[in-house]
């Protein structure tokens, strides 16, 4: 259908993960449009999922909101929750390295040590490793005239083994990506705005740490984050937005008064035309969309990969672990050969959970792993439990526990990410009535994302109501 030129302008997002809502708020908020929200799978909240094991509430994809970036808690309040807003009781992580877990060097910026001191009393790295690291000090600089990896650079200066057994198993826990392919740029902006300067450890102690950088690092819900997606959908809905479930966009193309979508089953699509169209879904359907209306940004779409992973979630007695558990949770390298990546123990980390249960979440899965994930839910169940008997102690059985599959869900920061999202976005915006948003561009983080949707709103409606004044 056409709009009459009297008529309010309608913006379609595609897709309804956290970016999509976030996206979809900004637009409902500022009252002027109409929006409409096309969701492909059965429910909202994309990577924001909750789940009950063993009766309890929980979250099975994201469990937490970066605190110390404005956007995730700034829409937390905005939907009536900020009352709510709980920090974890503990952050203490420790690595498993070399036969035992082990704490992090203080003051390390994920996973790059800032001391050779702190790198040695950690024992993360051996002795022979802690030498090679204190080269750094005394190296010439390591001259940076592009994006490089983050393993290529860190390597350089510190070594191969502070690479594989402390940056490497922190970033997998952000991106389930490798050191060797992940973007220094995009991934570990803090070490890249020192790089070249000579010392990477004296460069990381001396830098100015901005003032956001203080106070409490994550923020949570009680019965878990996911509400923020689920209350961002209810809202929507409240204010009169139209979320369509089960609604997979097929193709994206130009009118003569602004987009026409086709939407649905192969077999019996339907259409829906808007002024404008805020794009909120992976790198791969993105580029697809984009494929006949912007080719150059279909292209770089398509260029990004993307991990896939699995988290098990188990409840167990207190007695399983007849050792006390001393922090949140613990990384594991991927040099250690076990199967899970992380685990964090929800229940120790949040004071919101009942005492009478452990709550346990395994991470598996590191980019170009695919023999791991392809094994069965009782399989993977049963691996967690093995690595957490050698790893932690465990001792016993699960009261409960669930698997969540997340099938390509992080995408992976290559080098030279930044360049790549600014073709896009340029690329992009150039054709008008158009934006993207979400985790493959600007963080894969909730407030990230939030920010980005939040930024594609404005976009568009700059464009919009700006044409019609």
């Amino acid at each position: 259908m056409a709009f009459e030129p009297d008529s309010r302008p309608r913006v379609a997002v595609v897709g309804a993960g956290i970016a999509g809502l976030a996206a979809a708020h900004e637009l409902a908020r500022d009252g002027r449009v109409d929006v409409v929200v096309l969701e492909g799978s059965p429910r909202t909240g994309g990577k924001l999922l909750r789940g009950e094991v063993a009766g309890v509430a929980t979250d099975l994809g994201a469990e937490s909101v970066l605190a110390r970036r404005p956007e995730g808690l700034a829409l937390i309040d905005e939907l009536g929750l900020a009352g709510e807003v709980v920090h974890p009781v503990t952050q203490t992580a420790a690595v498993w390295s070399r036969g035992a877990l082990r704490a992090l060097p203080a003051g390390h910026v994920m996973g790059v040590p800032t001391d050779v001191r702190s790198l040695s009393a950690s024992g993360v790295v051996s002795a022979t490793a802690v030498a090679r690291a204190a080269l750094d000090e005394v190296l010439p600089a390591t001259r940076v005239s592009d994006d490089v990896s983050v393993g290529s650079f860190v390597g350089a200066r510190l070594g191969r083994a502070v690479v594989d057994r402390l940056v490497e198993p922190l970033l997998g826990g952000v991106y389930a990506g490798r050191a060797g392919e992940l973007s220094l740029q995009a991934t570990l902006p803090a070490v890249a705005e020192v790089a070249g300067q000579g010392s990477l450890m004296r460069g990381l102690r001396t830098r100015a740490v901005p003032a956001s950088d203080t106070g409490p690092v994550f923020a949570g819900l009680p019965g878990g984050v996911a509400r923020l997606a689920e209350a961002a959908a209810a809202s929507l809905v409240a204010r009169g937005v139209v979320v369509r479930l089960d609604s997979t966009v097929r193709s994206l193309e130009r009118t003569p008064t602004g987009w026409r979508l086709l939407v649905g089953a192969a077999a019996a699509p339907s259409t829906v035309d808007a002024d404008a169209v805020v794009i909120a879904v992976p790198a791969a359907p993105a580029s697809r969309l984009l494929g006949a209306s912007v080719p150059a940004a279909a292209a770089d779409l398509a260029a990004i990969d993307y991990a896939s992973m699995a988290i098990v979630t188990l409840a167990l007695p207190p007695s399983a672990f007849p050792n006390s558990i001393a922090g949140s949770g613990f990384l594991v390298p991927a040099v250690e050969g076990r199967v899970i990546k992380a685990a964090t123990f929800s229940s120790v980390k949040w004071g919101w959970y009942p005492g009478d249960l452990i709550m346990v979440r395994c991470s598996i899965g590191r980019h170009g792993d695919v023999e791991e994930l392809q094994q069965s839910d009782d399989e993977l169940i049963a691996v967690a439990l093995r690595d957490l008997a050698v790893v932690a102690g465990l001792r016993g059985v699960p009261i409960d526990a669930i698997v969540s599959r997340w099938g390509g869900g992080l995408p992976q920061y290559g080098v030279g990410h930044l360049s790549r999202v600014a073709r896009v976005k340029a690329a992009v915006s150039s054709v008008g009535g158009l934006a993207v948003c979400g985790a493959a561009y600007d963080g894969v983080g909730i407030p990230a994302c939030i920010g980005s949707g939040r930024a594609a709103a404005t976009q568009v409606l700059g464009g919009l109501l700006g044409e019609r004044q």
